[in-house]
C-alpha cells in the first residue's frame, strides 16, 4: 500500500508551498520522505542521501522562488523529493527504468533542473555562471547552489568560491554536512547563533558598524572587520569560508524546519557579499534501515519498505570488481611495493577489501581524482608500483595529470578503470565509453581489455609486471561469464592477441567483454552458411600487428567490436591497417563501437541492442560489411 500523503497530494508545484505554515511544512516533509521511500522501494536507486535532505528541500522550494530562482543540487543523486516537488511525482516510479525519469538532475526533464549534474563539486562553479549571467542581464533572480561535504573535497569547488569573491554579490551556497565530517555536533544555540548572524536586525547593526568604520583610519577599519569575523569564527567555525569571501552562517540542523526556513529567509536577503549556510543533516533520516547502515542504504536495489530487506539477485559469476580486489591482493601478498589508490570509492572500486588486507598500503584521497594521478605518479617516481582504481567517468576528470604528470614522464602508473563501457540505470553521465580513445592517444600507454574474469587477472599480473611505462586495463560492471580463474595469474606477452575460434570468411576481433556475444555472432553467422574467425584483441596499445595483418590476408572481412566511443580500438585498427597497404587489397571493414550518441539510461541488454553490441548486432554489422541481405539467423528483418 503506498503511504498516505493528504498534504503532498495537494501540492503539483513548489508555488503550491509558499503560504504554508512551519506546521505543514514539516507535514509535508514527512510525507514526503514517505513517498521517497515507497519509491525507491520500488525502483532502486539512490536512497540515503535523498532521505538526508527531505527538510532542505522543503525548505528551499518554500523560501526561494524556483524556478525563476536558481537551485543546482550537486550531483543531483540526493533529488528525488526534489523531483517530487517539482511535477515529477506521477513518474517517479520510473526512475532509472527505461524511458522514465534519470537517477540525476536533467535539463531536458524539467524547468526546475537548470544545470544537469551527476559528477561532484560542479554545483558551485554552475552556479555562478548563473549569477554572472543574471548580473549581466540586470535581473534580481537568487542563485542557489547544494553541495555536500563529500563533494567539498574536490578542488573545483574551491576554486569556484575563489573565483566568486568579487565577481557576484548574490549567491547562497549550501553546505549540506552529512558525514559530520566538518562540523561539531549542533543543537539549540548554534541554531539560533545562526538565526541571529543571519538577521534583519544584525545585519542592521553590521552595516551601520560598517558606515561607523568608514570614519576610522584605515588600520582600524581593518581591525574591526577581523574582529567580527574572528567573533563569528570562533561560535561557527567559518572563519575558513570568510576567507574565501563568503559571508558564513551556520551550523543548523538540517531537519529543523523552523530554523531551517528562517535562515534561508534571511539569506536570501543578503546581497552584498555571497552567502555560505551550513547545515548538517543526516544520511538515510527517518528510515532506521537506512539511518543504521548509511553506506549500504546509499545506492539500493529494489526492498522491502517494513523491513529494509534488499532483493538479492540470483547467484552467479563474481563481480568483475571483486575479481580485481581479490587478484590484486595476491600480488600485494608477494610484492610489498604494491599500493593502492581511489578518490572516495573504496567499495566501488573494490579497494575496501584491499584495505582490510593492507590498511598501510591502501589511500582514499577524496573526490580528487586529478590530486589522485599525481599522487600516484609521485609513488611511481620513487619505485613503488601504484594501482589507481577508478571509475572511467571519473578518471576523465584527471586526463591533465595522466598527460603531464604519468605519460610524458613514463611513470610506472596502473589504472585500474573501472565501469568501462554501459552500466545501465546510471545512463550517460556515468557511461565509461572515452578511455580507449583518450589514453590510446598517449605515446607509451599499454592498455588492456580483458574479456572475462581470467583474462582480468592476466592483465592485472602483466601490469604488476610492467616498470618503465604507464598501464590500464578496463573491465564492466556487473559480472563476469563464470570461467576458472588461475591461482596466481602471469603475465601476457605485451601487445599480443589470440584466436578464439578459426573461420574463413569474415574475422570478428573483439576487445573486452565483448567477446563472448561476438562468439554467439559467429554461430549465428554459421547458421547462414558463413564462418567466422573470432580474436580476442586482449590489447588496444600496443596492437598485435601481426594478428591483424594476417587476419585481413586471409578474410574477405573484418570487424571489430569494443565497448567504447568512436576513436577507440576500431580507429586503432584501422589506422594500422592502412599504413600497412592491408586496405588496398578490397578488405571489407567495420568497426562496431557505441553510438555516437549519449544513450539514456536503460537495461544493460536494451542498451547493447541499441548500440548494436549485441549477438545479432555483431553478426549484422558482418553482413553488412559483406553485401548480404540483412535478415537475422531468426528469419527476422533487423
Amino acid at each position: 500500500m503506498p503511504p498516505a500523503t493528504p498534504l503532498l497530494d495537494t501540492v503539483s508545484s513548489p508555488a503550491d508551498t509558499r503560504d504554508f505554515s512551519i506546521a505543514q511544512l514539516r507535514q509535508l516533509a514527512d510525507e514526503l520522505r514517505a513517498e521517497t521511500i515507497d519509491a525507491v522501494s520500488q525502483t532502486g536507486g539512490h536512497l540515503g542521501a535523498g532521505l538526508g535532505v527531505v527538510e532542505l528541500t522543503v525548505a528551499l522550494h518554500h523560501v526561494y522562488e524556483t524556478p525563476q530562482d536558481i537551485l543546482i543540487w550537486d550531483v543531483g543523486h540526493q533529488a528525488y523529493p526534489h523531483k517530487i516537488l517539482t511535477g515529477r511525482r506521477d513518474r517517479i516510479r520510473t526512475l532509472r527504468q527505461g524511458g522514465g525519469l534519470s537517477g540525476f538532475t536533467k535539463r531536458s526533464e524539467s524547468e526546475y533542473d537548470p544545470f544537469g549534474a551527476a559528477h561532484a563539486a560542479t554545483s558551485i562553479s554552475a552556479a555562478l555562471g548563473f549569477a554572472a549571467a543574471r548580473d549581466a542581464k540586470g535581473q534580481d533572480n537568487k542563485v542557489v547552489a547544494v553541495i555536500g561535504d563529500g563533494s567539498m573535497s574536490a578542488g573545483m569547488a574551491y576554486e569556484a568560491m575563489n573565483n566568486a569573491h568579487g565577481t557576484t554579490k548574490q549567491l547562497t551556497v549550501v553546505l549540506n554536512d552529512n558525514d559530520m565530517s566538518i562540523a561539531p555536533p549542533v543543537g539549540g544555540m548554534s541554531a539560533y547563533f545562526a538565526r541571529l548572524v543571519s538577521g534583519g536586525g544584525y545585519q542592521s547593526i553590521r552595516n551601520l558598524g560598517k558606515s561607523v568604520a568608514k570614519a576610522f583610519p584605515r588600520p582600524m577599519r581593518e581591525a574591526a572587520r577581523k574582529a567580527e569575523e574572528f567573533a563569528r569564527g570562533m561560535v561557527t567555525g567559518g572563519t575558513f569560508f570568510e576567507e574565501l569571501g563568503f559571508y558564513y552562517v551556520g551550523p543548523i540542523d538540517g531537519h529543523d524546519m523552523d530554523a531551517l526556513v528562517h535562515v534561508l529567509q534571511n539569506a536570501r536577503k543578503i546581497d552584498d557579499k555571497p552567502v555560505l549556510v551550513h547545515v548538517v543533516t543526516q544520511k538515510g533520516k527517518g528510515y532506521a534501515p537506512a539511518e543504521n547502515a548509511a553506506d549500504k542504504y546509499h545506492g539500493v536495489v529494489k526492498f522491502d519498505v517494513v523491513t529494509g530487506q534488499q532483493a538479492k539477485g540470483k547467484a552467479g559469476a563474481p563481480q568483475y570488481t571483486k575479481v580485481f580486489a581479490q587478484e590484486l591482493i595476491k600480488h600485494a601478498e608477494r610484492d610489498p611495493k604494491i599500493m593502492a589508490i581511489t578518490a572516495a570509492m573504496p567499495s566501488g572500486t573494490g579497494l575496501d577489501l584491499f584495505g582490510e588486507r593492507f590498511p598501510d598500503r591502501t589511500f582514499d584521497v577524496g573526490i580528487a581524482e586529478q590530486h589522485a594521478v599525481t599522487f600516484a605518479a609521485g609513488l611511481a617516481a620513487d619505485g613503488m608500483k601504484p594501482f589507481c582504481a577508478l571509475y572511467s567517468t571519473f578518471l576523465q576528470r584527471g586526463y591533465d595529470q595522466v598527460v603531464h604528470d604519468v605519460a610524458i614522464q613514463g611513470l610506472p602508473v596502473r589504472f585500474a578503470i573501472d565501469r568501462a563501457g554501459l552500466v545501465g540505470a546510471d545512463g550517460a553521465t556515468h557511461a565509461g565509453s572515452f578511455d580507449i580513445g583518450y589514453l590510446g592517444a598517449l605515446p607509451g600507454m599499454v592498455i588492456m581489455g580483458p574479456s572475462d574474469e581470467a583474462e582480468l587477472a592476466h592483465a592485472i599480473a602483466t601490469a604488476a609486471a610492467i616498470d618503465d611505462a604507464p598501464s590500464a586495463f578496463r573491465y564492466p560492471r556487473g559480472e563476469g561469464t563464470g570461467v576458472a580463474i588461475p591461482e596466481l595469474a602471469s603475465p601476457l606477452e605485451i601487445g599480443k592477441g589470440r584466436i578464439v575460434r578459426e573461420g574463413t570468411a569474415v574475422a570478428i576481433v573483439s576487445f573486452g567483454t565483448r567477446l563472448a556475444e561476438s562468439l554467439k555472432a559467429a554461430d549465428l553467422l554459421a547458421a547462414r552458411g558463413l564462418s567466422a574467425t573470432v580474436a580476442d584483441a586482449r590489447f588496444a596499445k600496443p596492437l598485435d600487428l601481426d594478428l591483424l595483418l594476417r587476419l585481413a590476408r586471409e578474410h574477405e572481412a573484418l570487424i571489430t567490436v569494443e565497448e567504447g566511443s568512436v576513436g577507440g580500438f576500431g580507429a586503432f585498427v584501422l589506422h594500422a591497417l592502412a599504413q600497412h597497404g592491408a586496405l588496398d587489397r578490397g578488405l571489407k571493414i567495420r568497426t562496431l563501437t557505441l553510438p555516437d550518441i549519449f544513450q539514456d539510461h536503460d537495461k544493460p541488454e536494451a542498451m547493447y541492442a541499441q548500440a548494436g553490441l549485441d549477438s545479432e548486432g555483431i553478426a549484422r554489422g558482418a553482413l553488412n560489411a559483406l553485401g548480404i541481405d540483412n535478415v537475422s539467423a531468426k528469419g527476422r528483418r533487423a
